[in-house]
């Protein structure tokens, strides 16, 4: 159990440096761009590891869950999380995309005929408000209000997208479901890809570091140190790990941006993250297929 919290805990001080990463990356590279440049890097370094191993063959319905998966999950919402983060900060963001797991259980419960308990209720209108109080502290700032929008539409794609995956998982490993997605979603933002290498001969080395990175650390190893962790240890237990992200991404952010989020936000961000908490207390909290997705960056 030990080994499987240390990867787990690389795996969200990673995911919370994609936070950091995704708006230093975003001076010198636009968010479609930057999208392909990190899933097309992610999808080659998890496919190597993938293949070889022994894999699954996926049923047409199976795929087409991956599809979807990835086309939301992996190219929306990066998409829209790097858009998001050139009008917020690293803080701001994290927080915000953290209320993902209060869309998952309500989908969940819709679509999958999960059971749902008035903690969903509760914990929904606490993280509701917590998101009220981050957008009125932006509103005033320099951050854009536009901005916490796009942060509320990259966790729902993040959510439906989880949704879609959770049913293959009872069959196919979650590395290569996650490959499949990352593929997938790469090839959603393929478009971009002059863009992308108009901005990269452009881009300052820093800049394209930033980029690299994203693709390595984040997309690469922390998806496999999470994998190795949530096949050692409880779900339940590892997915709270989830509430470490925001306070190491606002420290983070301090650290190599120089920027924070406005003492207000980061109330409105408590009241997000206790919310999610309140939510997350019901069976559904504790399901294999449920549990990363307040995580994956």
């Amino acid at each position: 159990m030990r080994k499987a919290f240390l990867a787990a805990l690389v795996s969200v001080v990673l995911w919370a440096a994609a936070f950091v990463g995704i708006r230093a990356a975003g001076r010198s590279f636009s968010p479609g761009p930057l999208a392909l440049g990190r899933l097309a890097l992610g999808s080659v370094l998890l496919g190597a590891l993938v293949l070889s191993r022994p894999t699954v063959r996926p049923t047409r319905r199976e795929l087409a869950l991956l599809v979807l998966a990835g086309v939301l999950w992996f190219g929306v919402y990066q998409v829209v999380l790097n858009e998001a983060e050139r009008r917020v900060d690293a803080g701001t963001a994290a927080m915000l995309v953290l209320i993902a797991p209060i869309f998952i259980v309500a989908l969940a419960a819709v679509f999958l005929q999960e059971r749902t308990t008035p903690n969903l209720l509760l914990g929904g209108a606490l993280a509701f408000g917590g998101v009220v109080v981050i957008g009125l502290a932006t509103s005033s700032g320099s951050a854009s209000l536009v901005g916490v929008m796009l942060c509320l539409l990259a966790a729902l794609s993040s959510a439906v997208g989880m949704v879609a995956e959770k049913p293959v998982l009872h069959r196919i490993t979650a590395l290569q479901a996650t490959w499949t997605c990352c593929a997938v979603g790469a090839l959603f933002c393929l478009p971009y890809a002059p863009q992308l290498v108009r901005e990269w001969r452009a881009a300052p080395t820093g800049a394209i570091g930033w980029l690299v990175f994203l693709g390595v650390f984040p997309t690469s190893i922390a998806f496999t140190t999470w994998a190795y962790a949530l096949a050692r240890g409880s779900a339940g237990r590892l997915a709270a790990t989830a509430y470490l992200v925001p306070p190491l991404t606002i420290v983070m952010s301090a650290l190599i941006l120089s920027e924070a989020p406005s003492v207000i936000a980061v109330l409105g961000g408590v009241l997000c993250l206790v919310g999610v908490a309140i939510a997350r207390r019901m069976p559904t909290a504790s399901d294999p297929g449920l549990a990363p997705p307040a995580l994956r960056r």
